[in-house]
């Protein structure tokens, strides 16, 4: 019999753990360690945020999937890794701290044979002062984040038709923020539900963002092919701002958010001020506050993980500057290269280098986004690191599975207006990821697999696809046909 244990229930955990019961064995254990008892579908936050789907169409309780699929769930925040195990262990095992009512801070220590680490990121809001729903502004990160800022919507909206103009900033609350889809999204749902109460001429709309060009998105922006001729997601980016009459603060990195008052820092080493009456900013993201330790007690954290906290795995760290950098630096297995029963899968993974060039200003201040690594090819991830467990697990003693973001493509759909009959949506895809330039020299992507599209099918698509992945997620008859 083997165990597997999974840290982390978001898109790669919970697909990771689903997969595995599915493809092992019965006498082996399948066990996910997590602080959350709901699973959240993350990118229909942006809806419920604007007050346009309640909270519990994006949530569902964790423990009765796992109870149906005979998958075992430890309600627990994971404090350490063990991969040599102890004293009183001789595999590896790792220290979880409670969080089920009634017996938090009950600390477990949890052997495993195999271990994948998807803890997803932590929301560094202490990253920027101010920043954050316990202080200055509002986020859509959890759901509960955007139950909050939908309140606060609705309240600048009775103001706005009270005849008061207000200014609502939405964007990224860090220079080396990640998920500008996801700021992207929120704006233009904004601008919708402003529009929809008849109040947009009433609402200027700001987007604050640390990309150095629209369109960027954290991946270097695309090159795609459009009615027979090619185009740049600047330039579609642009038009969309335009149509919509939003103003964007490029390359921008929040130094501090106060009431009603954001401070930032931009590219050319200027600083500026600018006042708001709503602020959705989104936090940089950091790995989970996990250590790790060798058998006799010695911290070994700076050897598993990189300084912000993610699983060092099968990449090249040591490529230097930008321009060294190739597409073959990039994982494959998502293994650790010291200890070969440890994976990695989602945020939790560390890049090796950033997709977007790396910027900095004069003063020194890097104001780049972070590599994104979320939705699509998470799921992929997990599901190509569980296929090796299950290989090893079963002695077929075949290669590792690969699933490297430079050679997988993912769609992303960017909802730009919730309404069956008025709403729209961005519907993007890119081969590969992670752009190759060696294979793709012109673009670094195959545009037969890298497209841009604007309109109301799009808003069909992502409606489509929140029914169809919750409906995955609660493992539902035949949930493993619809794919990651």
């Amino acid at each position: 019999m083997a165990r597997l244990v999974i840290l982390g229930a978001g898109v790669a955990g919970h697909t990771a753990a689903l997969h595995a019961r599915r493809m092992l064995g019965s006498s082996d254990e399948v066990l996910v360690v997590s602080p959350n008892s709901n699973w959240n579908w993350i990118p229909s936050n942006i809806w419920v945020g604007v007050g346009k789907m309640p909270v519990e169409k994006v949530i569902f309780p964790l423990a009765p999937v796992y109870r149906k699929k005979k998958i075992g769930f430890h309600q627990a925040l994971a404090l350490s890794i063990h991969p040599e195990g102890g004293e009183k262990h001789q595999r590896g095992y790792v220290v979880a701290k409670s969080t089920q009512p009634g017996s938090e801070d009950r600390e477990e220590e949890i052997e495993y044979d195999f271990l994948i680490n998807a803890t997803g990121p932590k929301l560094n809001f202490a990253a920027t002062e101010g920043l954050g729903p316990d202080s200055n502004s509002l986020s859509v990160c959890t759901a509960a984040h955007a139950t909050e800022t939908a309140k606060q919507l609705q309240a600048a909206i009775a103001r706005l038709q009270a005849g008061e103009n207000l200014r609502f900033i939405v964007g990224v609350g860090h220079g080396t923020c990640t998920c500008e889809g996801a700021a992207f999204e929120y704006t233009f749902n904004l601008d919708f539900a402003l529009r929809e109460a008849g109040v947009r001429d009433k609402a200027e709309v700001v987007y604050l963002t640390n990309e150095a060009q629209l369109g960027d998105f954290g991946v270097g922006g695309l090159v795609f092919t459009q009615q027979g001729y090619q185009t740049t997601s600047k330039i579609w980016t642009e038009s969309f701002f335009r149509e919509r009459d939003i103003h964007a603060v490029l390359g921008a990195h929040c130094t501090k958010v106060e009431p009603g008052m954001v401070h930032y820092e931009q590219l050319d080493g200027t600083t500026h001020d600018l006042s708001f009456d709503f602020a959705m900013l989104l936090p940089p993201f950091r790995g989970a506050d996990l250590k790790a330790y060798d058998r006799e007690g010695q911290d070994i954290s700076d050897k598993i993980f990189n300084p912000a906290g993610f699983l060092k795995v099968d990449a090249n760290y040591q490529a230097g500057a930008y321009e060294n950098w190739r597409a073959a630096d990039w994982p494959k297995t998502y293994q650790s290269p010291l200890y070969d029963n440890l994976f990695a899968a989602g945020i939790a993974f560390a890049p090796p280098h950033q997709i977007s060039q790396p910027r900095t200003s004069p003063n020194g201040t890097v104001i780049t986004p972070a590599p994104p690594r979320t939705g699509m090819p998470s799921g992929m991830i997990a599901k190509a690191v569980v296929e090796t467990i299950v290989d090893r697990v079963k002695g077929n003693g075949k290669p590792a599975h690969e699933a490297p973001m430079t050679r997988i493509g993912a769609a992303c759909v960017a909802s730009a207006g919730m309404s069956f009959l008025g709403g729209s949506a961005a519907s993007m895809t890119m081969n590969p990821i992670v752009p190759d330039w060696e294979a793709f020299p012109t673009t670094g992507r195959d545009l037969k697999g890298t497209s841009g599209e604007i309109g109301l099918a799009g808003h069909w698509m992502k409606h489509l696809l929140h029914v169809l992945f919750l409906y995955k997620a609660k493992a539902h008859p035949l949930w493993w046909v619809i794919p990651e």
